[in-house]
């Protein structure tokens, strides 16, 4: 296991720092990641580390930008050790949808394809379940 695991988990309460999946609904432990990676000039060190379900950390790579689906702009991805979630994005209750409501959020959401299918459908289970929000 990797070592910075427990201090990175613990801190994120055992949910992905970008879309707030629950760990505990997978049969495997979440990813720690570099937020800026190494190969843009990110450091090794626990500012610089996020727990990511493995969805969001395929997705994200080594990307710090991506275009805003609104005005094509690119624009940097969410940092969640630097911003508050509440602040970009804001959970669909009813839709399961996570809606970005910055153009930060809405880069990130798009990036990440937090809203596909099986994002969507496991997200409802989830709220069904009373494990998310």
């Amino acid at each position: 296991m990797n070592p910075r695991y427990p201090p990175v988990a613990l801190r994120a309460r055992h949910r992905c720092e970008y879309c707030s999946a629950p760990e505990s609904m997978f049969n495997f432990p979440f990813e720690v990641e570099h937020i800026r990676p190494l190969s843009q000039g990110g450091e090794d060190h626990e500012a610089n580390w996020a727990l990511s379900c493995r969805s969001c950390n395929v997705y994200k790579g080594s990307r710090l930008t991506y275009p805003e689906p609104e005005t094509s702009d690119v624009v940097t991805l969410d940092h969640p050790r630097l911003n508050l979630w509440e602040v970009h994005f804001q959970l669909e209750m009813e839709l399961g949808r996570i809606l970005g409501k910055t153009v930060v959020g809405r880069a990130t959401v798009a990036c990440l394809r937090m809203n596909s299918d099986a994002q969507l459908l496991a997200r409802r289970q989830w709220i069904r379940l009373g494990l998310f929000p």
